[in-house]
């Protein structure tokens, strides 16, 4: 882990895209702003580990693997041609 001293309104840059800038320090707490682009998620540490934490759970569920199994098979071809004529009545209405 890399560890810098950093006082208010001074930044890092991570990886020549990313600016992260103290904004404050106050009482034990520091307010940091995080310049990145959009396609970039970004979130704090708890967020993360829950969200990682509810993928991991949704990934090792048996019910939900046991309900794509039970899912019927569709003839692809049949199944564009259903939808071609409701799509075109609809149209026509």
């Amino acid at each position: 882990m890399l560890v810098l001293s950093r006082k208010k309104n001074e930044s890092i840059i991570i990886n020549g895209n990313i600016e992260v800038k103290i904004i404050e320090s106050d009482d034990g707490k520091v307010r940091i702003g995080i310049e990145a682009p959009k396609h970039i998620e970004i979130h704090r540490k708890e967020v993360f580990d829950q969200i990682t934490e509810a993928n991991r759970a949704a990934t090792n569920s048996k019910k939900a693997l046991g309900d794509l199994s039970k899912l019927p098979t569709i003839n692809s071809q049949k199944h564009d041609n259903k939808n071609s004529i409701r799509n075109k009545k609809l149209l026509k209405k």
